[in-house]
């Protein structure tokens, strides 16, 4: 079954490229269209109804545009908001969470840390997540500050560094062997992270397992796109520098209200 209609992409910001970029490599061949809605970035410190009312106003302006399919590439409006998405919408989501079971599943040490926004932590999805683990030990981290440093292009500063470590030398005092990064923006965060942490700490993102679903649900109920070179297309409501050279100024960046 072909479907040459783009696959849809929305994050509170710029983040969600990372999980963008795993679908791009997977299925080269796929029309994408990817909103950051760094306007309202954080989602992670607003309140769920917020954070609803925000993932269906970006939903219904990918829908305008045809997708086929919607990466929620944000864990906070996976975690606060996908449930209320899918009985409003009819078309399917893939969303992004915390990879906490293969952390706890291969952890020597039985301790593992998770790096995630206040929004995500917080959430009723992710704590009946963390219920099945009861016998690992799950240090959790509010990552106060890291968007916000990402999102106005701060990633060098020495600001950026010094939050890492007080976020994660705790984890390491309290013997970690797995790092899950519960945000989308994190994994532009790991070279830094990999210079603070053991080396036998293992990172893990889910930027690589969504490409997967996405593919898999693609290809079971909605179409592939033909044998052709894909476009890719991002909208910003915010400065287009940030994301632009994210993306190594190789794609369109139109900012447009919304």
């Amino acid at each position: 079954m072909t479907n040459n209609n783009p696959i849809g992409l929305f994050d509170s910001g710029v983040g969600g490229t990372s999980i963008w970029r795993e679908i791009h490599n997977l299925m080269p061949n796929e029309n994408t269209i990817y909103l950051a809605d760094s306007k309202n970035a954080p989602y992670g410190l607003r309140p769920k109804e917020e954070i609803v009312a925000l993932s269906m106003k970006n939903t219904e302006f990918l829908l305008d545009m045809g997708c086929k399919i919607i990466v929620v590439a944000c864990n906070t409006a996976t975690t606060n908001a996908i449930k209320e998405l899918r009985s409003k919408y009819d078309v399917p989501f893939i969303g992004i969470e915390p990879a906490i079971k293969p952390a706890a599943n291969n952890s020597a040490t039985q301790t593992i840390g998770i790096l995630a926004t206040k929004g995500t932590l917080s959430s009723e999805l992710f704590n009946k997540a963390v219920e099945i683990y009861q016998h690992t030990k799950i240090v959790e981290q509010v990552g106060h500050g890291l968007v916000e440093l990402i999102e106005s292009g701060q990633m060098d500063a020495p600001e950026m560094d010094t939050l890492l470590r007080s976020y994660l030398n705790p984890m390491i005092a309290a013997n970690i062997d797995y790092l899950v990064l519960g945000c989308s923006h994190y994994p532009y965060l790991i070279p830094k992270i990999k210079k603070i942490i053991p080396e036998q700490v293992k990172i893990i993102d889910s930027g690589e397992a969504v490409a997967r679903q996405t593919q898999h649900i693609l290809r079971e109920k909605v179409g592939l796109a033909s044998n052709r070179k894909g476009s890719a297309v991002f909208y910003t409501n915010s400065d287009q520098k940030v994301l632009s050279s994210l993306l190594n100024n190789e794609y369109q960046v139109i900012k447009k209200d919304f």
